[in-house]
C-alpha cells in the first residue's frame, strides 16, 4: 500500500483562534519533574454522588461479579479513552501545537537560514497576529518540521525535555499537571477491577507515549495516537536507530478512532470515554455488542474552574473539542452519560482544593 505523505488533518481556524488567545508561546521555564498524580483510597474521591458516579460503579460492579448476567472476562474488559479534553486540557490550543510552536526556535538554532524563511521567520516574530494569518499549508510545514526528521530517540527526548520546562499560560504550571483527576480516578478504578486502559488519541502517538506511563499509569504499548511513519537506518559507527517520516499511517480521529483500535488493540473495548465530535465514532463502536457497556462524554460546562464550550446546551461554540448538540442529543437518545464537570466533579486538578 502506497504511503501518504503526513497531513496532520487540523482546521487552521481551529490552530489559530487558540493562538489568538495564548498571550505568549509557552516559553522554558523549570518545573518539576513528570510525577503520577495519587488518590485516596476511595473510589472516585473526587466525584460528586450523582447518575454519572453511580453509572460507573454499577457498571464494574455488574461486569466483574461471576454471579451477574453482565459479568465480563478479564481478558475482555478493555476500556478506551480519549486524551484531549477528556483526561487533559485541550483549550484554548492543543498542547501538542504549543510544543510545536516553542520547537521552533531550537529549529532555527540548529539550521539559521529557516529564520528568514517563511512560515519560520513569522513564528520566531512572536507575532500572534501573523501567526494566526498563516495558511493551512504553512502551520502544516511547522508541524510537519517539528514532529518528523529526526530519530525516534531525539524525538522523545526533545518531548521530555519540554514537558519539564513549559509552562501553561493560565495556570503557570506544566502541562502534564493539568490532567482532570476524576478522571485519573476512573481509569485507576478500572483498572483495579481487571480493565486494561487505553489511550486512543487523536493526539501524536509518539508523543503521548513519553509521558503515558508516569501521568496516566498507561504504558506506551496501551497508547493509540495518530501515527506516523519510521525508516530504519545506520548511524556512521554500524548502530541502528529510526527515524520518524512525514509519512501518515494511523488518522486516530472520528472514523479513524474504531479503525485503529481494531488494527491496535485487536479487542473492542466495553467502555468508551470522549468529550467531543471526534470521538462519536469510537463510542458508537463501542455500544455495538452483547452484554453492559459504558459510554461517557466529558461537558466543559464549568468555565471558573476550567472552560466552558459546545455549543451543546447552550454552551459557547468551539473549534476545539466540540460537543455539538447533535452529540449531545444521540448520547441521550442512546443511554450514554454526560459528565458535567461544573456538577459531577467536586475538584478537577489534582491541585485543587475539594469542594
Amino acid at each position: 500500500m502506497k504511503s501518504k505523505h503526513l497531513s496532520f488533518d487540523i482546521n487552521r481556524r481551529v490552530v489559530i483562534s487558540g493562538i489568538a488567545l495564548l498571550p505568549t508561546l509557552s516559553g522554558t521555564l523549570l518545573s518539576s519533574a513528570i510525577q503520577a498524580q495519587t488518590t485516596s483510597n476511595e473510589p472516585l474521591a473526587s466525584w460528586n454522588d450523582g447518575p454519572a458516579k453511580q453509572a460507573i460503579l454499577d457498571f464494574v460492579r455488574d461486569t466483574t461479579d461471576q454471579g451477574n448476567a453482565n459479568f465480563v472476562r478479564p481478558e475482555d474488559r478493555i476500556a478506551a479513552f480519549d486524551q484531549d479534553g477528556t483526561m487533559w486540557v485541550e483549550h484554548p490550543i492543543y498542547s501538542q501545537v504549543v510544543y510545536c510552536l516553542d520547537r521552533v526556535p531550537f529549529l532555527a538554532e540548529q539550521n539559521p537560514k529557516l529564520r528568514s524563511v517563511e512560515p519560520f521567520k513569522t513564528v520566531l516574530s512572536g507575532n500572534r497576529q501573523a501567526i494566526a494569518e498563516l495558511s493551512l499549508h504553512e502551520l502544516e510545514k511547522v508541524l510537519v518540521a517539528t514532529l518528523t526528521g529526526m530519530s525516534v530517540d531525539e524525538f522523545e527526548a526533545e518531548v521530555r525535555k519540554w514537558l519539564i520546562e513549559a509552562k501553561d499560560a493560565r495556570w503557570k504550571r506544566p502541562y502534564t499537571e493539568l490532567i482532570y483527576q476524576p478522571m485519573l480516578e476512573v481509569m485507576q478504578y478500572l483498572r483495579s477491577n481487571g480493565y486494561k486502559t487505553y489511550i486512543v488519541t487523536g493526539g501524536g502517538q509518539d508523543f503521548v507515549r513519553v509521558y503515558s506511563d508516569q501521568v496516566y499509569g498507561v504504558p506506551v504499548e496501551q497508547v493509540v495516537g495518530t501515527a506516523a511513519g519510521t525508516k530504519f537506518g545506520y548511524r556512521k559507527d554500524g548502530t541502528p536507530f529510526l527515524t520518524k517520516e512525514p509519512k501518515l499511517l494511523l488518522n486516530d480521529d472520528k472514523a479513524g478512532k474504531p479503525e485503529s483500535i481494531h488494527l491496535m488493540i485487536g479487542r473492542k473495548p466495553i467502555a468508551a470515554f470522549g468529550n467531543s465530535v471526534g470521538d462519536r465514532e469510537m463510542l458508537e463502536y463501542t455500544d455495538v455488542g452483547p452484554g453492559k457497556r459504558l459510554m461517557m462524554l466529558v461537558l466543559h460546562d464549568d468555565g471558573r474552574r476550567e472552560y466552558a464550550y459546545g455549543p451543546a446546551q447552550g454552551l459557547p461554540d468551539s473549534k476545539i473539542g466540540t460537543f455539538s448538540q447533535a452529540l449531545y442529543d444521540e448520547a441521550k437518545k442512546k443511554g450514554w452519560a454526560a459528565i458535567s464537570m461544573k456538577n459531577d466533579w467536586k475538584r478537577i486538578f489534582a491541585f485543587d482544593e475539594k469542594a
